[in-house]
């Protein structure tokens, strides 16, 4: 039997909690919005800095300029995702006899879906995971604290230019996935699967609407401006020494894919999802 006082104890425990939690919500919030504000300072006062970060985040720094920059990680992901599409698009037609809409379906799915969620997992993976830990790597060393004890402002200084690069980045970033997804769809039906190119490329030009393309930008754009919150302010509020700061990466990753799928979702419902009916023929 549970005691009335043990119960008391237990369930104010649980309020303890609850309440622990909305803080965190709250000045998680509150922290958004400081640094969405702040990169109107960081515009102004820090150009060569966010210059500097547009640089490192989209090509990467000495040796992993040649393997780990988001060009490359971010293209060969969105590149293979393109060629899982095709293949698995053009058995699951053949079945039914269509295998001729391959070029549809690489039109339809690769917009909508594959291409912006591959491209947020390359994100968070790449770009966000790399602003955690070098946020994180600064709070711990007592670097930003040096920052503040001279003035400066490190929330403009050090997020508010982040944000600012990656929004930057992740136009060309994203075009370059969308392109390398389109081009492995082509050169695996085409090459390897034996489908005609000029069939493949009148169903995919057919059904490729630009109005779907400009939606998957802005797609790409809220998932990064996503991502990058979450991340900064994991990096940012880092405790707990080395072992804090692998922590909050891993923290900061998890969350972050669950939110790249979220938008995607919402997004997909909000643009798509009161279209009932597919017309493949005139």
């Amino acid at each position: 039997m549970i005691s009335s006082t043990d119960y008391i104890r237990a369930l104010r425990r649980r309020s303890r909690g609850v309440g622990r939690a909305v803080d965190a919500i709250g000045d998680q919030i509150l922290f958004h919005l400081r640094a969405l504000l702040s990169t109107g300072k960081a515009a102004r006062a820090y150009r060569d800095e966010t210059l500097r970060l547009i640089s490192e985040i989209s090509l990467g720094t000495g040796v992993l300029a040649m393997v780990g920059g988001s060009v490359v990680i971010m293209g060969l992901l969105t590149f293979f995702a393109g060629a899982t599409v095709a293949i698995q698009g053009y058995d699951a037609l053949g079945g039914i006899g269509v295998e001729a809409f391959t070029g549809f379906l690489s039109a339809y799915v690769n917009v909508r879906v594959v291409a912006p969620v591959t491209a947020g997992v390359g994100l968070a993976a790449t770009i966000g995971a790399g602003t955690t830990a070098e946020l994180g790597a600064m709070r711990i060393s007592e670097e930003i604290d040096a920052l503040d004890s001279m003035a400066i402002r490190s929330l403009p200084y050090l997020v508010g230019t982040r944000l600012l690069a990656g929004m930057i980045v992740v136009v060309p970033l994203y075009a370059l996935s969308v392109v390398a997804a389109f081009y492995s769809s082509r050169i695996t039906t085409v090459v390897m699967l034996g489908q005609s190119a000029g069939v493949y490329d009148h169903y995919f030009m057919t059904f490729l609407n630009p109005a779907d393309v400009l939606w998957s930008f802005g797609q790409a754009i809220a998932m990064a401006l996503v991502v990058m919150l979450i991340h900064t302010y994991y990096g940012y509020h880092t405790t707990g020494g080395p072992a804090g700061v692998g922590i909050a990466t891993g923290r900061a990753v998890r969350l972050s894919l669950i939110c790249v799928v979220t938008v995607t979702l919402l997004i997909s419902l909000a643009l798509y999802g009161s279209a009932r009916q597919l017309h493949l023929a005139g």
